[in-house]
């Protein structure tokens, strides 16, 4: 079996670059992993940031779809507490009437940004549904399956598209990896999220153990991973070495990873809880083509995924696409046994 390779794009602006020129980068590097023939190229949601451009995921989806001609593109993800899943499915269904069979819906429950976000998002929209049930209610919009004794029974979520979009829940927990599996749906663990492989496995054995086979459908879990690739291992090292997480412990129980101690900060300030920072080395797969071949082997031969999704968040912009040309031709002809 192969292994394939996915890409998920955060659009950095890094400093001295404009949000207009993250973007573009944006469009280039999923031309490239096209070239390349990845599988999939995924976009983040990210809100009120000075430092990630791509706020609304739907919108530069239906351009990147207009720029490339075959891969898959998609959400890495929507953050669905903050919305109507009757409106997404509505959104997405355009996307995937406009581009059939290439429009992957990828859905988590990170808030996508701070407090003040958050609040603007959900101004005047409150709702006490658990993400299983909006994923739930998500799910039979995007497929025109609602009950008959469902209160908005005949409502459809337009246009209906004859490919519909693909869902999977995206997390960092063994929880989430218990949704996906109760609901039977396609799982991706963000490890370079979670920094921990031990719980990654964790979460991949409770999704295959606990899928929901009723319907027919076979598991199927994908990691998500930092991955930087460079000519020699010493210039891998000096791209990666600044780069940080900060985890936050809330009083009331949450927390949230940031990727900056700016961001630490400033979410701290805005949610006026007691709270401890973690900062922790970025879990990253680095190295030279050799090296971070043998990583991939060996993480794939424990876990049993045959996809990984790939970010890589380093400058100058064309470290970045020499880092997926060597990824690909590290892994052309690779066959790997579980």
């Amino acid at each position: 079996m192969t292994i394939t390779i996915s890409v998920l794009d955060q659009s950095p602006i890094y400093p001295g670059e404009t949000s207009e020129e993250a973007l573009q980068h944006t469009i280039a590097l999923a031309q490239l992993s096209e070239r390349l023939g990845f599988r999939r190229f995924w976009v983040s949601e990210h809100h009120d940031s000075e430092q990630v451009a791509g706020s609304s995921p739907e919108v530069l989806i239906s351009h990147l779809l207009a720029k490339t001609e075959s891969i898959r593109i998609g959400s890495g993800g929507i953050m669905l507490q903050h919305y109507s899943p009757y409106k997404v499915a509505e959104n997405f269904n355009v996307l995937a009437t406009l581009a059939p069979g290439r429009v992957d819906l990828g859905v988590g429950r990170a808030p996508g940004g701070l407090p003040r976000s958050t609040q603007a998002l959900q101004q005047g929209t409150p709702s006490t549904a658990s993400l299983t049930e909006k994923i739930v209610e998500l799910e039979k919009y995007v497929h025109n399956t609602l009950e008959e004794d469902h209160p908005l029974f005949g409502v459809k979520a337009g246009p209906i598209p004859a490919s519909p979009p693909e869902i999977y829940v995206l997390g960092a927990s063994v929880a989430s990896a218990e949704i996906a599996a109760e609901l039977g749906l396609p799982y991706v663990f963000s490890l370079f999220i979670n920094g921990n492989q031990e719980v990654a496995l964790e979460a991949i054995r409770a999704y295959r153990s606990g899928f929901n086979t009723a319907d027919g459908k076979q598991p199927q879990a994908i990691i998500g991973l930092s991955v930087v690739v460079a000519d020699t291992a010493e210039e891998a090292q000096e791209l990666t070495s600044a780069l940080k997480l900060y985890k936050i412990h809330l009083a009331s129980g949450k927390s949230l990873t940031v990727a900056s101690q700016d961001q630490a900060d400033e979410f701290i300030r805005q949610s006026q809880e007691e709270y401890t920072i973690e900062e922790k080395e970025a879990v990253i797969l680095k190295g030279t083509q050799e090296t971070v071949r043998e990583q991939l082997l060996d993480l794939y031969q424990a876990s049993g995924v045959d996809e990984f999704i790939v970010t890589t968040n380093v400058q100058p912009f064309e470290k970045r696409l020499r880092s997926f040309e060597l990824l690909s031709e590290a892994l052309a002809g690779v066959t790997a046994e579980a």
